[in-house]
């Protein structure tokens, strides 16, 4: 494992955490050379996993490109990064676990903009008019609209 900071390879560990009921590791490590402490996570590599783009090509699956576009949606917004990687985490079990060696881009989509409605709506929201492509305000007013129609629901 290579130091992020001074890229030396000589690290040690200093606590290992089982996460996810076991799936992952959290390991806290240490430089050998510079001292700078970081975190690893390790997870068992899956079955391999493509997805079907919309123009019909095909890409491995990148848990890392689904947690930037969280990211990204959820940028200055008061949620954690840990609830960020359960999100992530949360997303490609569900992939995984209907046992497909394929999945597309849309569905993807799908279950990232689920992911984000609940963590954060507003979030949702600009993730929703980029990924489904609101033509116009009116249409990203309903939308707007629906959430709050359904939190009032929710709170009663």
């Amino acid at each position: 494992m290579r130091c992020p900071r001074c890229n030396e390879t000589g690290t040690r560990v200093i606590d290992s955490r089982d996460l996810e009921g076991g799936s992952t590791i959290r390991r806290r490590r240490e430089c050998e050379a510079c001292a700078y402490r970081f975190t690893t996570y390790e997870r068992p590599e899956g079955a391999r996993l493509s997805v079907i783009k919309r123009d019909g090509s095909r890409q491995d699956f990148d848990r890392e490109k689904v947690r930037a576009g969280l990211l990204k949606a959820l940028e200055k917004r008061p949620v954690t990064l840990d609830r960020i990687e359960r999100a992530v985490d949360d997303i490609e079990s569900g992939i995984r676990a209907r046992g497909e060696s394929e999945v597309t881009s849309k569905e993807i989509g799908g279950l990232a903009t689920e992911a984000l409605r609940e963590l954060d709506q507003l979030a949702y929201i600009r993730f929703a008019s980029v990924y489904h492509s609101y033509e116009d305000i009116s249409t990203l007013k309903r939308e707007v609209d629906r959430l709050i129609k359904q939190r009032q629901g929710s709170e009663d």
